[in-house]
């Protein structure tokens, strides 16, 4: 369990790195966010027969950062709606 938290902070930090602009979510929204695209990646690649939803493999990887990285966006244009 703490080796999936870690991986969801370290995937929502990419995931941060990756997208373009000033992010304002703090440490709690990237875990969450990064903990979510570990998911769905690690559900992808089950599908996909590389690996369980919870082992960590290539493939779940790469998605589960991509997956972030959409995550991270939809969260900050939401975020910029609610202040307008």
């Amino acid at each position: 369990m703490i080796g999936f938290i870690i991986a969801g902070l370290v995937i929502g930090a990419l995931a941060r790195l990756f997208t373009p602009g000033r992010q304002k979510l703090g440490l709690l929204a990237t875990l969450l966010l990064g903990l979510a695209g570990s998911v769905i990646g690690g559900t992808i690649a089950s599908f996909l027969g590389t690996g369980g939803i919870f082992e960590l493999n290539v493939l779940g990887f790469i998605v589960a950062v991509i997956s972030s990285v959409m995550l991270v966006g939809t969260a900050e244009s939401l975020a910029a709606r609610k202040k307008a």
